[in-house]
């Protein structure tokens, strides 16, 4: 298959993201730009994202930003070979800024349109940077997801386990946040960990040796919680105790998957274990999960951390995957808030694909 060029764009939380990815599958991509502009400092004040907020700086930035990706580049809009953008899962109304700026580009340059799942860009991310061979499994940690799935091929996908409660990435801001750590309190958690003893607090490990690969973490966030409550807590000590915890139940959910792969996908040599999403950037995590992969005969390939947190190349590189299958999206798509990745539709991401070629 010949290489597509890809313009794509990222709105679903906080980061306003265009970027500009040429390739084939199963990769590695070339990133000609990424651009991403962060709205760290106009959260920060409140802790955590207001959905209002975002949406305006979102409507603000995004011409620019495109703008922007397309010099980096070298190339005008003619240049491009399908315009893709996040159409959910996310916030609703910075969804809408993205696919809707997506619509208009590829109305006016005559491009055809990639609705992309979010979680399936995090998902197909270790193919654009390592070429990752089907299937393999996927941990897939941010502030709003947390899952194990099988990844079969482009919109196809096998779901081992999920959180029953609170994300990832959520307990971790939650627990900073009881820890009176400055926003985003994900990075500065782990940053106080190191300094801390983690077998200082005597924390749950909710699900560990289960049957299955659910999560749970509201468990361990209350036990913070309650020792935070009776005063003198050890900030780094806390934080190295809480994210002990967290890395022992990904290692055991993640070793319960790795079991069912296996039986699953019994011809599968070497395969590979991808970490994506915010969290994956976790150096404890990173690290005790590699151990693991080693262990189990599978190679650990987690992208750097620029492309785990969200970002619009991973959203371009979801587009090539698409496109080079033939499958686009109605200029009439809609958003959505939520958008489960297994069992999202094949042949076209929320609607039938539409008859246009590249």
């Amino acid at each position: 298959m010949r290489p597509l060029t890809v313009l794509g764009i990222e709105t679903s939380c906080d980061e306003t993201a265009c970027a500009i990815v040429r390739g084939s599958a199963p990769g590695p991509g070339e990133i000609l730009s990424n651009i991403v502009f962060s709205q760290l400092d106009a959260h920060r004040p409140y802790g955590g994202v207001v959905p209002e907020i975002a949406a305006r700086a979102h409507v603000e930035r995004l011409d620019g930003i495109v703008e922007e990706a397309l010099a980096a580049a070298s190339l005008t809009l003619s240049d491009v070979d399908a315009i893709a953008a996040t159409a959910g899962p996310g916030l609703i109304g910075g969804v809408m800024v993205g696919l809707t700026t997506a619509k208009a580009l590829a109305l006016a340059a005559g491009k055809p349109l990639v609705a992309v799942n979010h979680l399936e860009a995090h998902a197909l991310t270790a193919r654009l940077t390592e070429g990752v061979e089907f299937p393999y499994l996927l941990l897939l940690i941010s502030g709003g997801h947390c899952q194990l799935l099988a990844v079969e091929g482009v919109g196809k996908f096998k779901l081992y386990g999920t959180t029953i409660d609170d994300a990832v990435g959520e307990a971790f801001d939650k627990v900073a946040k009881l820890l009176r750590l400055p926003y985003p309190g994900g990075p500065r958690l782990e940053e106080a960990a190191r300094q801390g003893n983690p077998k200082r607090y005597a924390l749950p490990r909710p699900m560990r040796g289960r049957a299955g690969s659910d999560f749970s973490f509201s468990g361990l966030k209350t036990a913070v919680r309650l020792v935070v409550d009776e005063g003198g807590v050890s900030v780094a000590d806390m934080a190295a105790s809480f994210q002990s915890a967290v890395v022992d139940i990904l290692t055991d959910r993640t070793e319960s998957a790795i079991r069912r792969f296996k039986t699953d996908y019994p011809d599968a040599t070497s395969p590979g274990l991808v970490l994506a999403g915010g969290v994956a950037s976790n150096g404890a995590i990173r690290g005790a999960l590699t151990a693991l992969a080693a262990r189990e005969g599978f190679q650990t390939k987690i992208p750097p951390p620029r492309l785990c947190t969200d970002n619009a190349a991973m959203v371009a590189w979801a587009g090539v995957e698409h496109g080079q299958l033939g499958f686009f999206d109605d200029i009439g798509v809609s958003p959505k808030a939520r958008w489960p990745l297994a069992g999202a539709p094949l042949g076209g991401s929320l609607s039938a694909p539409a008859n246009r070629s590249v």
